[in-house]
């Protein structure tokens, strides 16, 4: 007899080899300095995204047809020795196989339409090394059965998230709003880690169905742990989920991060990346039934960041910019319903957003045009969605709002001189001390860069 759950182990290997096998593709030609045809490489990252998606589709079917829910494909071990354990293992449940399944399709979808937008574009083959280098990042994120395979696919999305908000390079713009990405995604991944080293002093590993699979598998399953340290490590991922998602007081880098290509904005801020906070959230919600302050917290985090962002949007000045806050209202309003305790409408507010928001940024570069074409055709002006605020509320407090909802809250201001600035100050530091250990080693000036001068201030400059 056909056994389907071998079947859909090695379909779900399939899932994992096609990203990395494109990833491996384009990275080497590109360190190789071949140029390959823009057909061609649009031609790869359709294949690698058709054959994963496929893969995924599969390993659906089987489950469906199996009965089972819960398939876990297990690579091999990193770290075995007593009392801690380092595996490579991946989950296809009721959370992961939609996930990664709406990874695929939106990937898809920006890789078609990045192959036009970005045509003779300077950067085409870097655009796209990036954009398979982030689809990797969330089929392992997504896919992760321990925390040490989840933080890997974690730093994948953020490499490729802080190199695409500086793609345009040659402008002094986009690469200072990178670093200022970079540097709060430095503050999310330093809680990822620490709660992950917090897992293993409790539990000996990582294996989220050791320490979350008692009594079942998502989402009937739930934590052994106390509720203090259900409370400590929820703090330390709820950090990490708020950096990554941008929720309060993280939300200033959102806005920054639309000076990156439109196709990036779409998956990534509109669709993807913005949404992996809550994913995380989601995939450890026993953490938070487990313990209700921790599950407070959520609530009121998530629609503080709801409310903040739906201020803030009402005030911004270009489209991309309106739709990210946006897209962070539905995510704090995802994230609360995370605390309410609810598993499955998260989960489908999570792809029905998606895959709107993407729609919307596809759309941002024309829209405009429609506008003003449906305006002449009407022969007036439209009029506003929304009343003046001051019809609403009185005139000083609507003024008072309005200044709240322009500054973003104060949170970036405060990110930006608390956060950023002393972070960059502590890495030009390093970068000092290394300079004049290795400049004594070598008798002479070390790097070929310190003889330019607009290179070598550079850092300085963006802090």
């Amino acid at each position: 007899m056909f056994d389907l759950r071998v079947l859909a182990t090695y379909l779900g290997l399939l899932v994992l080899a096609a990203p990395t096998a494109l990833l491996v593709l384009l990275g080497l030609t590109a360190l190789a300095g071949v140029r390959i045809r823009e057909a061609t490489i649009s031609r790869g990252v359709q294949g690698a995204t058709v054959v994963g998606l496929i893969a995924a589709i599969g390993v659906l079917v089987a489950m469906l047809l199996s009965g089972d829910r819960h398939v876990v494909v297990h690579v091999g071990d990193w770290v075995a020795i007593p009392h801690f354990h380092f595996s490579l293992k991946f989950v296809f449940d009721r959370l992961s196989v939609p996930f990664v399944i709406l990874s695929l399709v939106l990937c898809g979808t920006i890789g078609a339409f990045a192959a036009s937008y970005l045509h003779r574009e300077a950067g085409f083959n870097r655009f796209f090394v990036l954009l398979s280098l982030f689809m990797l990042g969330m089929i392992l994120a997504s896919l992760a059965g321990t925390i040490e395979t989840l933080f890997a696919g974690w730093e994948l999305v953020g490499v490729s998230s802080a190199l695409l908000v500086a793609f345009f390079q040659e402008r002094a713009a986009p690469v200072r709003n990178g670093l200022h990405v970079w540097s709060v995604y430095r503050i999310s991944d330093a809680a990822l880690l620490v709660a992950a080293v917090l897992l293993h002093h409790l539990t000996g590993e990582g294996d989220f169905d050791k320490l979350l699979g008692v009594g079942g598998f998502w989402p009937e399953n739930h934590t052994t742990i106390s509720s203090h340290q259900a409370l400590a490590v929820g703090l330390l991922l709820l950090v990490a989920a708020a950096g990554k998602s941008a929720l309060i007081p993280f939300s200033g880098w959102l806005p920054r991060a639309m000076e990156g290509p439109t196709p990036s904005s779409a998956v990534f801020y509109g669709a993807l990346s913005v949404h992996l906070g809550a994913y995380l959230l989601l995939r450890t919600s026993p953490l938070i039934e487990r313990s209700p302050l921790l599950a407070i917290i959520v609530v009121c985090l998530g629609l503080s960041t709801a409310v903040l962002a739906a201020l803030a949007g009402r005030v911004q000045t270009d489209i991309k910019s309106a739709l990210s806050f946006a897209a962070l209202t539905q995510v704090g309003i995802i994230v609360a319903e995370i605390g309410f305790g609810w598993h499955y409408i998260p989960l489908i507010h999570m792809i029905g957003h998606a895959c709107l928001r993407t729609l919307q940024f596809l759309r941002a570069s024309s829209i405009l045009a429609d506008y003003r074409q449906l305006e002449n055709a009407l022969g007036r002006r439209l009029p506003g969605i929304a009343p003046p605020l001051q019809r609403l509320v009185p005139l000083a407090m609507a003024r008072w709002t309005y200044r709240l909802a322009f500054e973003r809250g104060y949170f970036d201001s405060l990110l930006t001189d608390y956060v950023v600035r002393p972070m960059l100050a502590v890495l030009k530091g390093c970068d000092a001390l290394e300079r004049r250990w290795t400049n004594f080693l070598a008798g002479r000036s070390s790097r070929e860069s310190d003889e330019l001068t607009p290179a070598a201030g550079s850092l300085e400059d963006l802090a």
